[in-house]
């Protein structure tokens, strides 16, 4: 029987995986960068985690969950998101308190039984940053720029940020409320989903992306219109500190995001050069739920992005598979005696830091310098039975073609 992989979970495979490795050294650099430390959570965590903290009537929950019970008869779920048990982990390792800011990232796979499209699969891959402890608009703002100063790093272009605020406590009753008496009369012009989020959270309604529902909803009342003094302070105050960092922002008032733990500041990072899914990162504020999930009641901010977006991407920009700055060297040897020479010249090559391999299987001059090519190699080291006799190997520039003949012992120094 010949097996194949699950549908929505694909194989990366070898010449896919140096862009990964670009996006995650990327990844590590520039969170560490703005002072976040890494932590990695379980891929299983207890059903109720999920279903408290994202809500249980969201499509997450209730459709999309990878949930089973295990040998102990406890339901469990493979992680659909990493916010929450970030939080949770947090709140048991007592990384958080009133009198600490706790600046955590993350990089892993999520789940999600979903229809698999672009960029969108049932097992993906996530990173993202949660800022635990301080309800400053600055750290809303440095949030935000933290993504934009990612993306521009991996070289994407036409970034601006959508922005909007689903309020708080205070206010945000208010505006369910005129929305709720907006919706009461076009319930029979929305989607079923968006029926029964009229009952449990009509918020999300704003979000939904049928258009039925879109159309409904471009008439609905602005929620920006009902948010109390501290709320609306706020969402200047964060839009004017974006501003002086000169990075382009534009209201969206329908940007409520799909999680109900959401409170305050909303926000995607799009880019142009995404055509209709142009979001990137997705985040804001969620100043309850470190409450709910049993710590001590601190605000919080965070983002995720998802990795398989971003490497369509630059696999679009078509980028180098070596990493910035690398060379690579391929080492081709002619014949029996040139094998041990080759090998420990290949490994002098790898322990001066330079990326190297060689050729193993006995192939000629030609199949070895059309495999180097097809490697992206940017010198080739030909090595034979007169280069043995003579103590000194050609070295081939694969970009301009010119080779010469460099003694064995100079051939790191003129490689560097």
């Amino acid at each position: 029987m010949k097996y194949q992989s699950l549908r929505g979970m694909n194989d990366i495979l070898p010449d896919e995986t140096p862009v990964w490795q670009n996006i995650e050294a990327s990844v590590h650099g520039v969170f560490q960068r703005f002072g976040y430390s890494e932590i990695r959570t379980p891929l299983l965590e207890k059903t109720e985690l999920f279903s408290r903290s994202i809500g249980d009537l969201t499509d997450i929950v209730s459709k999309e969950m990878y949930t089973f019970t295990d040998k102990g008869d406890r339901s469990v779920t493979l992680r659909p998101e990493e916010t929450a048990p970030v939080v949770r982990a947090a709140i048991e390792n007592n990384l958080i308190g009133s009198d600490k800011l706790a600046k955590l990232y993350y990089m892993g796979a999520m789940f999600r039984y979903e229809r698999p499209q672009a960029g969108r699969l049932r097992q993906f891959n996530q990173a993202g940053v949660e800022a635990i402890g301080s309800n400053s608009p600055v750290l809303d703002a440095e949030i935000i720029l933290l993504g934009i100063k990612l993306f521009e790093e991996l070289g994407i272009k036409g970034l601006e940020v959508e922005l909007n605020s689903v309020g708080c406590a205070s206010c945000r009753p208010s505006y369910i409320k005129t929305l709720r008496a907006f919706l009461k009369e076009k319930l029979g012009d929305l989607c079923e989903d968006c029926n029964a989020r009229y009952v449990s959270n009509p918020l999300r309604v704003l979000d939904c992306k049928k258009e039925k529902c879109s159309a409904v909803m471009s008439k609905a009342p602005s929620l920006s219109d009902s948010l109390c003094p501290e709320c609306k302070k706020h969402f200047e105050s964060v839009s004017g500190l974006l501003a002086a960092m000169n990075i382009r922002t534009r209201l969206n008032n329908k940007l409520v995001r799909g999680l109900d733990y959401y409170t305050g500041t909303t926000f995607e990072i799009v880019s142009s050069q995404l055509g209709s899914q142009s979001a990137l990162c997705g985040g804001g504020r969620y100043d309850g739920l470190v409450e709910e999930l049993g710590g001590p009641k601190l605000p919080a901010v965070g983002f995720a992005i998802g990795l398989e977006r971003l490497v369509m991407l630059m696999n679009a920009q078509k980028p180098s598979g070596k990493g910035p700055g690398s060379k690579f060297v391929y080492v081709a040897a002619l014949g029996e005696k040139a094998q041990k020479e080759a090998f420990i010249i290949l490994n002098s090559i790898r322990n001066a830091g330079v990326k190297a391999d060689m050729e193993y299987t006995g192939k000629s001059l030609k199949s070895c310098l059309k495999a180097a090519s097809l490697l992206d190699a940017d010198f080739t080291v030909i090595i034979g039975d007169d280069e043995v006799a003579k103590n000194a190997a050609l070295v081939k520039d694969m970009k301009t073609g010119q080779q010469k003949e460099i003694a064995f012992e100079r051939i790191i120094e003129e490689i560097k």
